[in-house]
């Protein structure tokens, strides 16, 4: 009887263990199937020129209602300035130049390892939804999205699954100022602009600042009505909300440079109460977190419990994978449709620091597609006459080696303080940022895009920079010493010239190209490099050449690398040829010409040599 009793009583407390159990497993259960709904709401081509960002000219009730509502991020950055790259990173949660995806609709192979966030998604249960933009800068493997086209939507998805979706605005797109609108239908007005130091102020530039503005609020209203569509379909207490710009814009040394005006961008995050533990902050708060496109793949995987793939190299700023705050953003500038440049910067809280690897170039090359802005050929034509002050100046002259900027006191990157002794802490530091960080991520940007695209043709790229027959470290000391311009480092950038590696032997020819006349004493040695087994260092040793007075002998292999079979060998040629001009562009016409019957389409070659014809024919 006593052991029935015993019995009776393990029986009722394993009762009433699981009674009290049980309301513990469904809300756990609950807390685990119920992943919050994510609206995206991504604008183009805009800078944070809005009154929720202390713009007074904008007119945008929409996002400063939603800066009230959610956390503003006073520091967020794309980490490119352009579309393709830009959405390159955010797609991999990878930097570019370690996939070799940097340069201008190069569109490479994806890595095998790399998938795209949105797929992490579908496998944990979400219905992903583009509309509609995607110019990942790469090849898509399959599978990303449930539904990317102009008519996806978050309502397609079945009952009861969570989404995360994406609204694409294109109002605000650059090619939103190519056509003028009459100044009697402008909304804002022209003569209350606040044109930006470095601007001229003529007509057309203060015209397209103007339509610019309105174009902004339309994107605002734009905004107001996805929203409102959110609230009308009864998500909006279950959805978190994001809004960025995919990068700043759009007037010309915005988009495209990696300066505030082309890489800060808005973004608001926006918390329903169910999900506010999950928000940096209260509505109607601000951060300064330093954050950027690389960190919102593995934001979003954080938000939505998914392990952070290891892979991943930005690091998540919301979720309960939060890394610690970043000290440091890291940009990036590589060809820019036909125009090849390569430009990588750090920023912190205080200071932008630029290193130009191309400083021979000038800021403004020539582009022709931010040549359809009447406001950017108005600025031209004001340097060509005279008319540009010092600051305005800058953008039409070849770039210094270093910039550094404060940008809590000149917000428009005018004051370069690269050689004020009194910077000279910052300088050291942020540099040595930048080089830590390039090394780290094997960049591909040192190598020429000649012998970078047929490395990512073969699919081999990825891995043959983040192995040992890619030196990093020697090439980019070869590299940092030979745009130093500084012809005290001639010497050594003759031995550079005679690496057994090409890529350094690249580097070598380009100190010289940008040495101009101080580097005659590396004659010979340029000359012997005009045979080089890689086209890109015959090219560079040709263009050095022909500013040292040995035209006769450099021009033909320029012209010789308009017949290479590879596109990118070929906007070198075309490149150097139109910075060179006069009788040695005049003698590539006829090849030119060829080019252009050969071929279809709009290749980068292809413009570059529609332009040499225009100028020179």
């Amino acid at each position: 009887m006593e052991r029935i009793i015993k019995m009776e009583l393990i029986i009722n407390l394993i009762s009433v263990f699981f009674l009290i159990l049980i309301p513990f497993t469904v809300e756990s259960q609950s807390l685990t199937v119920e992943k919050p709904n994510i609206l995206w709401i991504v604008s183009e081509d805009n800078s944070p020129f809005f009154g929720c960002y202390g713009d007074e000219f904008a007119t945008t009730p929409t996002f400063d209602k939603l800066a009230t509502e959610g956390v503003l991020y006073e520091n967020a950055f794309a980490n490119a300035p352009v579309c393709a790259p830009a959405r390159s990173t955010i797609i991999t949660g990878m930097y570019p130049p370690s996939m070799g995806t940097q340069n201008m609709r190069s569109k490479y192979p994806t890595p095998e390892f790399i998938m795209f966030f949105p797929q992490y998604l579908r496998e944990a249960g979400y219905y992903t939804s583009n509309n509609s933009k995607e110019d990942y800068n790469m090849i898509k493997p399959d599978g990303v999205w449930d539904e990317s086209s102009k008519n996806a939507h978050y309502k397609n998805r079945k009952e009861g699954q969570p989404f995360f979706a994406i609204f694409n605005l294109g109002v605000s797109h650059e090619s939103s100022i190519h056509k003028s609108i009459p100044n009697e239908e402008l909304r804002h007005d022209p003569l209350k602009v606040i044109l930006p130091p470095y601007h001229p102020d003529t007509p057309e530039m203060r015209h397209d600042w103007t339509q610019y503005y309105d174009k902004i609020e339309d994107l605002d209203t734009q905004v107001a009505a996805i929203l409102q569509e959110l609230e009308d379909s009864g998500f909006a207490d279950n959805t978190i909300v994001a809004y960025y710009g995919d990068h700043g814009g759009v007037i010309a040394r915005s988009k495209r440079f990696v300066y505030e005006s082309g890489t800060r961008v808005p973004m608001i995050w926006r918390f329903p109460e169910k999900y506010s533990h999950l928000a940096p902050g209260k509505p109607n708060t601000r951060t300064d977190r330093l954050v950027s496109f690389v960190d919102l793949a593995p934001t979003i995987l954080s938000l939505v419990g998914i392990d952070i793939p290891k892979y991943m190299q930005g690091k998540a700023f919301l979720g309960n994978q939060q890394a610690a705050v970043p000290k440091y953003v890291h940009l990036f500038r590589g060809r820019m449709d036909e125009r090849i440049d390569m430009v990588r910067a750090v920023r912190d809280q205080q200071y932008r620091y630029i290193k130009n690897y191309m400083p021979h170039r000038i800021y403004g090359q020539y582009i022709e597609y931010l040549w359809r802005a009447p406001s950017c050929k108005s600025w031209e034509d004001a340097y060509l006459a005279g008319e540009c002050n010092e600051a305005q100046s800058v953008f039409w002259e070849q770039k210094p080696s270093e910039e550094l900027y404060d940008v809590t006191v000149d917000p428009w990157e005018v004051n370069n303080l690269a050689n004020d002794p009194k910077y000279h802490d910052v300088m050291i530091r942020m540099r040595t940022e930048n080089k830590r960080w390039m090394l780290e991520i094997h960049d591909t940007g040192l190598m020429p895009e000649g012998e970078l695209s047929t490395r990512n043709m073969d699919q081999l790229s990825f891995d043959f920079v983040h192995s040992t027959n890619y030196p990093v470290e020697k090439i980019l000391h070869a590299a940092t010493i030979s745009t130093m311009r500084d012809k005290a480092k001639l010497d050594q950038i003759i031995e550079f010239m005679n690496d057994g590696n090409a890529t350094v032997r690249y580097w070598g020819a380009t100190g010289c190209l940008i040495l101009g006349t101080d580097a005659g004493s590396a004659t010979n040695n340029l000359i012997e490099l005009l045979n080089d087994e890689n086209p890109d260092v015959r090219i560079t040793a040709a263009e050095a050449l022909c500013n040292l007075g040995m035209s006769d002998v450099a021009t033909p292999v320029l012209i010789a690398a308009l017949k290479e079979e590879n596109v990118m060998v070929r906007v070198h040629a075309f490149n150097s040829l139109e910075t060179l001009g006069g009788t040695v562009a005049m003698e590539a016409i006829p090849m030119a010409k060829q080019v252009i019957e050969n071929r279809t389409g709009r290749d980068y070659d292809i413009r570059a040599a529609q332009r040499l014809v225009e100028l020179y024919d």
